[in-house]
């Protein structure tokens, strides 16, 4: 009997937990993002579970998969992909890069130059990518999981403001808990990624958990909340560059996945305040140029604190 897409979701969030023990809000805050369709940033040091989350995620769908290790000589053209000549047809034929995915991998995405970083920017933000003034549209769903180590700066290029604004959310996993540290010691839970974790999720499942999360209501006292949250941070004067306009609707529709998750057809102050920080934490630049994550994640602090919600 075939299932349907709330019983492949909870399946696809059992295996995902399983595969990363001890990050159960993280996780939660990971299948939020990819069922409203938003990209995720996985941030943090080395061995914290970045990659073995992306290929979680990746492996429960039923669908393409494609890794691109960013490097410092990478090309525009080795991730969208490039026209080649066909000799017996004559002509120049589209061989397309590895971003034709369904879910693509970019590893320590700040590894590559900008010029390459920047051929993500129209793939990310208008699911679709434009070669030799030739425009070719992406598989659906489309989804981009980006790992960077922030602490290791020799070598690497920081995403400019514009790329991370395409980011619905930035994770950072930190260290898991002692429990978690001594099961993950004695059974090796990354084997169960290596090893694979079975498909779920088909696409066309999918496409109908987004719009089962576009159908969640969201009260105009919780879209004035939103509102007022992304505009404190503009005004907040230790704040260069506050939250963006792409970045309240992250908030919103964050806000109605994590509501789907719970099971609930409306989304409540605690759901905004929930997803507020991995939604507008890397949205917002303190002045200055220092500080950085621990700065921003103080004064979105601040921000919640300040702006009352909706009773």
């Amino acid at each position: 009997m075939e299932t349907t897409p709330s019983e492949s979701l909870v399946a696809f969030r059992a295996n995902v937990e399983a595969a990363l023990l001890g990050k159960r809000e993280a996780v939660h805050l990971a299948l939020a993002s990819f069922i409203a369709g938003g990209h995720i940033l996985l941030e943090d040091v080395p061995g914290t579970g970045k990659t073995t989350l992306a290929r979680a995620l990746s492996a429960g769908i039923s669908g393409t998969f494609r890794r691109i290790q960013f490097t410092s000589d990478l090309l525009p053209q080795d991730i969208v992909g490039v026209h080649i000549l066909d000799a017996d047809r004559k002509t120049f034929v589209f061989s397309p890069g590895p971003l034709f995915a369904n879910v693509v991998l970019a590893d320590e995405i700040n590894r590559s130059n900008p010029r390459a970083q920047s051929a993500l920017l129209e793939a990310m933000s208008e699911r679709q990518v434009t070669v030799d003034n030739r425009t070719y549209r992406l598989p659906e769903p489309f989804l981009v999981i980006a790992t960077q180590n922030p602490f290791e700066q020799h070598g690497t290029y920081p995403l400019p403001e514009s790329q991370l604004d395409r980011f619905n959310l930035r994770l950072r996993l930190d260290y898991p808990d002692r429990e978690s540290e001594l099961r993950l010691i004695r059974e090796d839970t990354l084997l169960t990624v290596r090893d694979g974790i079975p498909p779920v999720l088909f696409p066309e499942q999918v496409r109908a958990l987004r719009a089962e999360v576009d159908r969640v209501t969201v009260r105009d006292p919780v879209i004035d909340y939103i509102q007022r949250i992304v505009a404190a941070t503009r005004a907040h004067p230790a704040v260069r560059l506050g939250a963006s306009p792409r970045a309240a609707i992250g908030l919103k529709s964050t806000s109605q996945a994590l509501a789907r998750l719970d099971g609930r057809d409306h989304v409540t102050p605690g759901d905004v305040r929930r997803a507020a920080s991995a939604v507008l934490c890397h949205r917002v630049f303190p002045r200055g140029g220092g500080g950085g994550t621990e700065t921003a994640s103080a004064i979105l602090e601040e921000v919640l604190s300040a702006v009352p919600a909706p009773l």
